[in-house]
């Protein structure tokens, strides 16, 4: 009988020997600094939306309309007692979303950190390769200024031909005397 296969999830979440102690803990969902910066940042992005303040606008709105119409008796926080329960909830909400909105921030400034490294290490290479290519660009230059150009090839054939003439001449001259 083949032993049973445990799921994917359960040697993710199993507990490892290598990892640090600080990092080793019993809740799942927060088991990895990974998982808990990307819940963080979906929180914060989440918190950002016109729709999370629209709704969050309507909510407050319907409490304090509701526990100022209602009769006193339906009322779950009345008016007299200056909204406490509703203060509670926001200053509840707002401590929560302090952490999590510096958490998603730092984790921000880790990604732009690694971004900034690797345009420092493009921009080098660039700069690396710039300099190979000019340094190449002026060995070129070096090596046509030692050719020959047309006009130098030119001239050089034209005081060859008639040079030749000349000995052509000669030649002419030295037979028809013999």
């Amino acid at each position: 009988m083949a032993p049973a296969k445990r799921s994917l999830r359960s040697q993710r979440n199993e507990l490892r020997l290598d990892t640090p102690k600080g990092l080793r803990s019993g809740f799942g969902m927060f088991q990895s600094r990974d998982r808990m910066g990307r819940y963080s940042e979906a929180f914060a992005r989440g918190m950002g939306t016109p729709w999370f303040l629209v709704g969050l606008s309507a909510f407050v709105g319907v409490w304090l309309i509701y526990n100022t119409s209602a009769p006193i008796g339906a009322q779950f926080d009345p008016r007299a007692t200056n909204f406490t329960l509703l203060t509670l909830i926001l200053s509840l909400q707002a401590s929560y979303a302090a952490p999590m909105i510096l958490l998603a921030q730092n984790r921000q400034d880790d990604r732009d950190r690694v971004q900034i490294e690797q345009d420092r290490q493009r921009a080098e290479r660039n700069l690396n390769d710039t300099e190979y290519l000019a340094r190449e660009v002026v060995a070129l230059r070096l090596a046509m200024t030692d050719l020959a150009s047309k006009d130098f090839i030119r001239s050089e054939l034209r005081a060859l031909l008639e040079e030749l003439e000349k000995d052509t001449e000669a030649d002419d001259e030295s037979s028809a005397s013999s």
